[in-house]
């Protein structure tokens, strides 16, 4: 089996391609046929290092990636009759679990953490939604505003601040957003109520819309301290990029942690019912060969993206 690993942490040129043996699904578990694998951040921190702790024991090579797409080809025993080999389907990967991560063309993986593909989306397209869809109705379970409240959102374009407006316009939230020149109207699209200048200023242009602050703040971002002014007492920053404000007020920080939810099925069903309906439209920003995953982690890191780049993980065969 061909996959897309590491031999030692470092940059992105330490991507290369790895032949593995194929792995065998055991009880619970499935086997996928992978179509295409999404990049996302938290790739690049396994490929550095900067989580080499989870993966003490462990022997290069290590195969970094998160979200799948593709078919069932094996199922192991005790896997409930909905999952059937030959299911279009779509799923979540811990890459620091024993079967390592999606960047590879057969990946066995808990069946609880792979649900039916959207239907009407190719697998390109279908393989972006589940980690950042979960990671932003995570971030909003954090926040827990009612209905009505008011929230705001920081990197309001990425592939996790896009989920997040639609997942609170569902909700029934007043949501404001960050936008730079120009981006207003499809930011208004993808479900903010009032949009603001990105940057440093953000805090102070929410404090305009809500003087008394929102009830929380999603921090795509990274603005950090910047970000918490935006917030009235009490309320809720969630940090997604691991940074931790030096000084908080009454606010509380959740970190997030997508990785814990990974087997609740009912949430990653309805995700995938939602993109089915429309209401998560999936964006993709580019679909390279696997081979080029060195090139998409570069460009993953630049930012400025529009949607997820994604390994086209058929071009092995």
């Amino acid at each position: 089996m061909r996959a897309i690993g590491i031999q030692r942490f470092g940059g992105p040129e330490e991507l290369v391609e790895v032949d593995l043996p194929t792995p065998e699904p055991g009880a619970g578990e499935v086997r996928v046929r992978v179509h295409a694998a999404a990049v996302n951040p938290t790739d690049i921190t396994f490929r550095s290092g900067g989580r080499a702790a989870q993966l003490e024991g462990r022997r290069f090579p290590l195969v970094p990636g998160v979200d799948l797409a593709g078919t069932i080809d094996a199922v192991g025993p005790e896997v409930e009759s909905r999952l059937q080999v030959g299911d279009r389907v779509i799923g979540l990967v811990n890459p620091f679990g024993a079967h390592g991560g999606s960047y590879a063309e057969q990946v066995v993986v808990d069946a609880r953490s792979v649900v039916a593909a959207p239907a009407g989306a190719d697998l390109f397209a279908a393989s972006t939604l589940l980690l950042n869809a979960l990671t932003a109705n995570l971030a909003l379970d954090a926040i827990a505003a009612p209905p009505g409240g008011a929230i705001a959102v920081t990197g309001s374009l990425g592939a996790v601040g896009g989920y997040v407006l639609q997942l609170a316009a569902l909700r029934g939230l007043e949501v404001i957003a960050d936008a730079a020149d120009g981006d207003a109207a499809i930011v208004a699209t993808l479900g903010a109520t009032t949009t603001v200048p990105r940057g440093d200023a953000f805090a102070a242009a929410v404090r305009v819309v809500r003087p008394d602050g929102v009830a929380g703040v999603v921090d795509a971002a990274g603005l950090v301290d910047a970000a918490v002014p935006a917030v009235m007492d009490g309320g809720v920053v969630v940090e997604l990029k691991g940074q931790v404000p030096a000084s908080a007020r009454d606010v509380r920080l959740a970190p997030i942690s997508s990785f814990s939810a990974f087997t609740d099925l009912a949430l990653l069903s309805r995700l995938s019912e939602l993109a089915t309906d429309g209401a998560l439209p999936l964006r993709v920003a580019e679909v390279l060969p696997a081979t080029d995953a060195a090139e998409a982690h570069r460009r993953l890191a630049l930012g400025g993206l529009r949607g997820r780049l994604v390994l086209d993980l058929t071009t092995f065969r």
